[in-house]
């Protein structure tokens, strides 16, 4: 009799888990098109977890201070560009950890069929009986350093573009107000290395109009005030005939990493484009263009 006990019991726990595997199966096939990307994050939630929704919420959410896709934004497309969102997407294994965790092996198809599927495995965690998102490769954690690594840039800049602002732009013929462009060419926990320009405009309508502005290039000295960065001090290039050999002295090691940004005209016009556009969200102001003097009005704002 307690070895029929014995089988029944072991047969039960079989069909029991076998029933949960192919539903946790089936719920990870669902999951796997709420995938998140930059602009459809918002379906994603309620089918991630608190925990993995408030990461990359808040990792779509950073400003982007420079014209390139930001390398995390590659963990949620596919070969060809596509949002993982957007592709076909099936489930080829799924593993129990427990009773409410699970791994699953996805299986993502780019639309474009010269691409063959990529593997990624999706973590899932069962709350409130319902089986959810955790993570994704393993990016949760890799997300939270890119954005504690993210805020502590933008306290960095935060801190040149007031120096900027006050110290530098004090010297030029002033406007309604002044947004700098900041192009981090290096930085450590002492110093910045960057190309940096002033920019004075007046409001005219939905337009920034140019009132002055100019380039100034080198490294600023950082210090801390309860964790607070702020700069002490600003070597920069020098004009005319010594400029060359400033930069090089300067910049040292950095100079051909400053040499190629400072002298591509579409590198700084994207970056000026990117922080204004940044600038007029921040402060909601009702503008849709720049424009220097003599030139076009560019937009900002669609």
């Amino acid at each position: 009799m307690k070895k029929i006990l014995t089988f029944l019991l072991a047969t039960m726990l079989l069909v029991a888990c076998g029933t949960t595997e192919q539903r946790v199966y089936k719920r990870a096939a669902e999951l796997s098109r709420y995938i998140p990307d930059p602009t459809a994050l918002e379906q994603s939630r309620g089918q991630l977890t608190e925990a993995f929704y408030a990461v990359l919420d808040t990792l779509f959410a950073l400003p982007e201070a420079e014209p390139v896709l930001h390398e995390w934004e590659f963990w949620f497309v596919a070969a060809d560009g596509t949002p993982i969102a957007d592709c076909a997407c099936s489930v080829s294994q799924v593993t129990l950890t427990d009773d409410t965790h699970a791994t699953a092996i996805v299986l993502i198809q780019p639309q474009d069929p010269d691409y063959d599927a990529e593997e990624h495995v999706m973590a899932l965690e069962r709350v409130g009986g319902k089986w959810l998102m955790a993570d994704l490769d393993g990016h949760k954690a890799d997300s939270r350093r890119y954005i504690a690594t993210a805020l502590r840039e933008q306290t960095v800049r935060q801190a040149i573009g007031e120096y900027l602002v006050s110290q530098i732009g004090a010297y030029y013929l002033q406007g309604e107000l002044c947004v700098p462009t900041l192009m981090l060419v290096a930085e450590s926990d002492t110093c910045v290395f960057g190309d940096f320009w002033i920019n004075w405009y007046n409001q005219s309508g939905d337009t920034l109009k140019s009132v002055s502005g100019g380039n100034h290039a080198g490294r600023m000295s950082l210090c801390y005030d309860g964790g607070k960065p702020c700069v002490t001090a600003f070597e920069q290039t020098v004009d005319g005939a010594g400029n060359e050999a400033s930069a090089k002295r300067i910049f040292g090691e950095h100079y051909d990493v400053y040499q190629n940004i400072h002298s591509n005209d579409d590198v700084r016009d994207a970056a000026r484009l990117n922080q204004l556009r940044e600038y007029v969200r921040v402060h909601n102001l009702p503008v849709h263009y720049y424009q220097d003097y003599g030139w076009d009005a560019v937009e900002i704002v669609p």
